[in-house]
């Protein structure tokens, strides 16, 4: 145990700093080493301006900056260590101080700083540090929706309906989707295994795209193809690639995560409790919650704690003290290795050690336990604690992304952020750059007609 004991402490928000942690099993000195980061106006860096202090802040990591500058105890560091995890994917000790700072964290209330990003950032804590936080909109299905709207667009007959309301509730007709002679064709259960050039790669006409299917091999024919998978698979979907680009390609380290969903036959320890988010400092998974209360066209989320329900369980398989990178391979390596019986153990075991008091039965009132194992998870953002600040032109991500011939590149790798509308920019920057070169091919060749 990370504090000697099991302690639901309940109240965090709600009640006065003090009164909340002396319901933790914190020690005393850390409890009031906590209270003074979470309430005190101390100016950790006292005769800098507010941009020195970024900078300095944006090259030490949170977890150094409260061990050697605030001078906090072990365990207030593992207090703090994975509040992280659930946004960036992993711990303080990882991140730095100025983009926890921007994430909100605590211990920064009498340093005054301005607001506002650096140049020495994430892209995530920039864009808190600029707008002031996220609004977060939870479809019930996460971006299924969203993948659902599009299909919708481009195969109308595949999903009725007109609007992000009917379309959670909405049918799909698979036969749709991949109907010979239609504009647009989805074809489901198809991994692509080889992609080349049928020729030269500046001359080619065309590109091969080899998929199997059902245990067979197929392949199919185009003037241009868009790769918007995971980049660092890539180098081996076309080895022909540039070998600085297949470099740059393998760098984009993804960090690893699990969600897990528990169903319950209801929710009546939660409610007994007053809860519905628990933070786990020394647990297996750090963060787990009710789903989100969703209303949206006919679909309807539980209103009463006898309700069936689903539990969402977070874990990061980061591994503490090493790169960002390392440790995301790390993690990788750890759920390859981890069997479902691991997961079910833990999942049941967590539910149980923390919801004991509101009467819950793990054996009764578990219906079912969904493991989502995520070895690629989150796309790979800058870190100012470890990645080289370099031209826009020469970073990993641009080199990985350029066009070779027919073939562009997409997916949030590309953008090095790891959101749908990071994703959806880069969709358009890498069709564009298609069409780009199609449209330089007819010119090219209505040039060399007229001469």
């Amino acid at each position: 145990m990370t504090f000697g004991r099991d302690q639901l402490a309940v109240g965090v928000g709600s009640l006065p700093w003090d009164k909340f942690l002396a319901r933790t099993p914190l020690p005393e000195h850390a409890r009031l080493q906590v209270a003074q980061i979470e309430t005190g106006a101390l100016d950790y860096l006292p005769g800098l301006s507010s941009d020195a202090k970024k900078q300095r802040l944006s090259r030490i990591s949170y977890g150094a900056f409260l061990t050697d500058i605030v001078q906090a105890d072990p365990s207030v560091m593992a207090y703090y260590q994975r509040r992280t995890h659930a946004e960036q994917g992993i711990g303080i000790d990882a991140l730095s101080a100025l983009d926890c700072w921007a994430l909100e964290m605590p211990g920064f209330k009498g340093m005054r700083l301005s607001r506002g990003s650096i140049a020495h950032m994430g892209y995530t804590p920039a864009g808190y540090a600029d707008t002031g936080g996220s609004v977060h909109l939870h479809f019930p299905d996460g971006n299924a929706t969203i993948a659902r709207l599009l299909v919708r667009d481009l195969v109308p007959r595949a999903v009725p309906g007109r609007s992000a309301e009917d379309v959670i509730t909405a049918k799909v007709d698979y036969a749709e989707l991949d109907r010979a002679g239609a504009p647009v064709r989805v074809r489901l259960n198809s991994i692509a295994t080889r992609v080349r050039h049928l020729g030269e790669p500046s001359l080619a006409q065309e590109i091969e795209v080899t998929y199997v299917q059902g245990g067979a091999a197929f392949s199919a024919r185009a003037r241009g193809c868009v790769l918007a998978g995971y980049n660092a698979m890539i180098p081996y979907l076309v080895p022909e690639l540039p070998q600085a680009q297949q470099e740059a390609l393998h760098s984009l380290v993804k960090s690893p995560l699990v969600y897990t969903s528990v169903a319950l036959r209801n929710w009546r320890a939660f409610h007994e409790l007053g809860i519905h988010t628990v933070h786990a400092p020394g647990g297996y998974y750090s963060d787990f919650r009710l789903n989100p209360h969703v209303n949206l066209g006919g679909y309807r989320s539980p209103d009463s704690p006898d309700q069936p329900i689903l539990v969402q369980m977070l874990r990061t398989p980061c591994k503490p003290g090493l790169p960002e990178v390392e440790q995301s391979r790390a993690g990788r390596a750890e759920l390859l290795a981890t069997s479902f019986e691991t997961f079910e153990f833990n999942t049941r075991d967590e539910l149980a050690r923390c919801l004991k008091d509101g009467g819950f039965n793990a054996a009764n009132d578990i219906t079912a336990i969904t493991v989502n194992r995520w070895p690629h998870g989150y796309a790979p953002e800058y870190n100012p604690l470890f990645d080289a600040e370099l031209p826009e032109a020469l970073q990993p991500h641009v080199i990985a992304r350029a066009p070779f011939g027919r073939i562009v590149i997409a997916n949030s790798d590309s953008g090095r952020a790891a959101y749908t509308d990071a994703a959806i920019d880069q969709a358009h920057r890498a069709v564009a750059e298609l069409l780009g070169s199609r449209a330089q091919e007819t010119r090219r060749k209505s040039a060399s007609a007229a001469s």
